[in-house]
This record gives C-alpha cells, structure tokens and sequence, in this order.
C-alpha cells in the first residue's frame, strides 16, 4: 500500500461520523439500486417466459375431422410469426382435466373425454403477433373458441415498465444526492487540512500529489458502500428464495446463479467506484484550484 493511501485511510479513521456519513448515503443508494435491478431482471425474466409458453388456444367443434386440424396444423408451421403449434386430443385434454382436478372427485366424475373439445396450442415467436395469430384462427370454420393471455402478458410489460421507470428515476435521484454528499464531506476534509495543503505547496508538491488522497477517499467510500448494499440485497434474495419460489411455480427464476450475484457484486462496485470518484473530484475542482 503506498504512503499516500494509508494517509487517506488514516484520515478516514481521524473522522469517523463524516464516514460514517458517507457510506451509508451510499449504501442506501446501492441498497435500492439493487432490489431495482433485480427485481427489473426478475420480471423480464417472468416476461420472456410467458411469451415462450403455448399463447393462443384453438377449441375445435366436435365434429371437426382429424384432417382438417392437420391441414390447419400444418398452415400455421409454415408461418414465419408462429415459434410452435401443439396438438391436443380429447383424450389428451382429459389427462390435462383430470390432473388440474386431482383433487376434487365430483368434477372428476362428472366429465369425460366426449365433453371436452379438441384443441391446438400456438406459440408466436414474440407477444406482438399474438393478435395476428387470433385472427387467423378466428376466421377458420372449425374453430368454435379462441382464447389467449392477451390480458396476462400486457399487464406483466405494464408492470415491467413502471418498475423500470421508477427505478430509474429514483436510483438517479439517490445518485446525485450521493455525488453531492460525497462532494461536501471531500470538501470538509480539504478544508480541514488547508494548512498542511499549503505546506505541501511551499516543499513544491505537485498537484496530483496532493489530490489524489482525496479522491481515494471518495472511491473508497463508493467502494464501501457498494460492497456492504450487495452483501444487504443478496441476504434479503436468500432469505426471501423460498416464499418466492412457491409464489413463481414453475417460473424458472430462483435460485439466483453464485456467478450472476458476483458478476452483479462486480458491477455494484465498479459503479461505487465511479460515483465516489466524480464526487471526491468535483470537490477537489472545486476547492483545490
């Protein structure tokens, strides 16, 4: 470690409540930074999983012939916005019925394969063409219902956009009072050693020389508080892991990868070191000149 960066920690210990101050302004900002982000990754993730799964519903009148739902099937292959068509039997979709209804043997009773219609599962290759593949079955004489999660999908990207926003704006907000709580602490530590500042100048010191502590100072704070919000978020995911599991179901989204959580550990502190940075360095423009 060189001189001078052991002359910034041991400034740092000489004012503990400045700090303390600092760290945990930043902390806070990092601290929701995080839930944020993760929370933004989450819901795309969420996202991106219902627009892979079977989006358009296709229920056959009971006459229709096993031709012409092949013949139908095989249409729809050919087009370039459908990702995958499955077909689904009356048999089929008693099995289906019958598992969904495990536990209620009235219902079981009461419903056989005769009664349930067959069907066709139709997965688009995006959620915007989930209305052109509607209308195409809509149209088909065969097809008695169709039925999508027009409402699902829209509500889950209404709610990905606001969390977005929100964050965005509030982590921005959080940011800049964090430069300027860094820029006034790095400011008091100037002026607290102003006389050592201009002995250094009469022993002819350069001007990095003499900056430089202060800017370590802020980096290391931004550092800080970076590493203490990961460790603070990252304790809340694994607390929370298995309520959430049980809440996702069968949403592939939890347990989070230990390599995401560090390459995200590395992002905190790689952003700490920036905002501590343009902080410490905005002072030191400002009051050493």
């Amino acid at each position: 470690m060189s001189r001078r960066s052991s002359f910034t920690f041991k400034h740092m210990r000489r004012s503990p409540y400045q700090s303390l101050a600092a760290v945990a302004v930043l902390s806070i900002t990092f601290f929701v930074a995080s839930i944020f982000s993760l929370v933004t990754l989450g819901s795309q993730q969420v996202l991106r999983y219902f627009e892979t799964r079977p989006q358009v519903t296709a229920f056959f009148k009971d006459d229709t012939e096993l031709s012409t739902i092949n013949n139908l099937k095989r249409e729809l292959e050919t087009q370039e916005f459908v990702a995958s068509v499955k077909y689904v039997s009356k048999e089929e979709a008693l099995s289906i019925y019958r598992e969904q209804n495990k536990n209620d043997p009235l219902l079981l009773e009461m419903v056989t394969a005769d009664i349930l219609p067959a069907s066709l599962e139709v997965s688009g290759v995006s959620a915007e063409v989930l209305p052109q593949i509607a209308d195409m079955l809509g149209v088909d004489p065969a097809i008695e219902e169709v039925v999508y999660q027009k409402d699902v999908i829209e509500t889950l990207r209404s709610w990905a956009r606001a969390i977005r926003l929100a964050g965005l704006a509030l982590v921005a907000v959080l940011v800049a009072t964090s430069i300027l709580t860094i820029g006034v602490i790095v400011g008091i530590s100037i002026a607290n050693r102003r006389r050592e500042i201009e002995v250094l100048h009469l022993f002819g010191a350069n001007q990095w020389y003499i900056k430089k502590p202060f800017i370590l100072e802020g980096a290391l704070y931004g550092v800080i508080g970076a590493a203490l919000a990961w460790g603070l978020s990252y304790i809340l995911l694994l607390y929370s892991t298995p309520f959430l599991v049980s809440f996702l179901g069968s949403i592939p989204l939890l347990p989070v990868p230990v390599t995401f959580m560090l390459a995200f550990l590395a992002a905190l502190i790689l952003l700490g070191l920036s905002i501590g940075s343009i902080g410490s360095f905005l002072a030191v423009r400002r009051f050493l000149r």
